[in-house]
């Protein structure tokens, strides 16, 4: 059996979800030649591009960078952490009665 026909029966056992959505024709178009010029299949263009694009916007709501002077405040603030204050105390003393442990 060829490679490549090994490979899209490995692809189609492991893709069993559906995903469908319509376009107007310029971006299904553009989506066309973009693939083409790949030289890949328009389905696994587009799975790729929304794996990609999809991890990416994952990464970005998922990742905090900080500046030097946040990283200071951070790392002191866990080092010599400040007494609660008495409105945190309240909350607390809250918590516990609300929530059994």
């Amino acid at each position: 059996m060829p490679h490549k026909q090994v490979k899209a029966e490995r692809d189609a056992a492991t893709r069993g979800e559906r995903l469908g959505f319509r376009l107007d024709e310029e971006t299904k178009d553009l989506i066309e030649r973009a693939a083409r010029l790949s030289h890949r299949k328009v389905s696994d263009f587009c799975v790729t591009a929304l794996v990609d694009t999809a991890r990416r916007t994952i990464a970005e709501h998922e990742t905090l960078v900080l500046s030097n002077q946040d990283r200071k405040a951070f790392f002191d603030a866990l080092i010599n952490p400040p007494e609660p204050s008495e409105r945190l105390q309240r909350a607390l003393a809250e918590h516990k009665r609300r929530i059994a442990s």
